[in-house]
């Protein structure tokens, strides 16, 4: 798989390109942000709700103490986050099969998992003040 990788400027950039990504998708994709704390994974993630049709992608957050947030709109939107999460057994018990193939999924963290999940694997890079790059890699397609 060969990753695409662009610049961004701003948190406004951030959020527009990754509105736009999800503005193609069919409603099943699953999203596996990785970063530092503070790299923007949740600012892409609004964008991708955003561009899934969320009614109000500012009352997306991360949802660091519910484990899982569900946004409806064009596609329903869950939002997945593994930062609290140590433990291999307790990211296992989140119930994966549930959501996905009904939704997009969108995973902050996803390095925790620990187990193999197709998807499209984003990876947010900080730069010099609001500059992050950030790279795309689509999982593989049908033989």
């Amino acid at each position: 798989m060969s990753a695409r990788t662009r610049v961004t400027r701003s948190a406004e950039e951030t959020f527009r390109m990754a509105e736009e990504m999800a503005a193609a998708f069919a409603g099943t994709e699953t999203v596996l942000l990785t970063g530092e704390l503070g790299a923007g994974k949740t600012v892409f993630a609004k964008g991708l709700a955003s561009g899934a049709g969320a009614a109000d992608p500012d009352r997306v957050c991360s949802p660091s103490f519910t484990l899982v947030n569900v946004y409806e709109g064009r596609h329903r939107v869950f939002h997945i986050d593994l930062y609290r999460l140590d433990r291999a057994a307790d990211i296992e018990d989140l119930g994966w099969e549930d959501y996905l193939g009904r939704g997009i999924v969108i995973v902050e963290w996803a390095e925790k998992l620990p187990f193999a999940l197709d998807g499209i694997r984003v990876r947010i890079e900080p730069g010099d003040g609001d500059e992050r790059r950030i790279s795309v890699e689509l999982p593989p397609g049908p033989a």
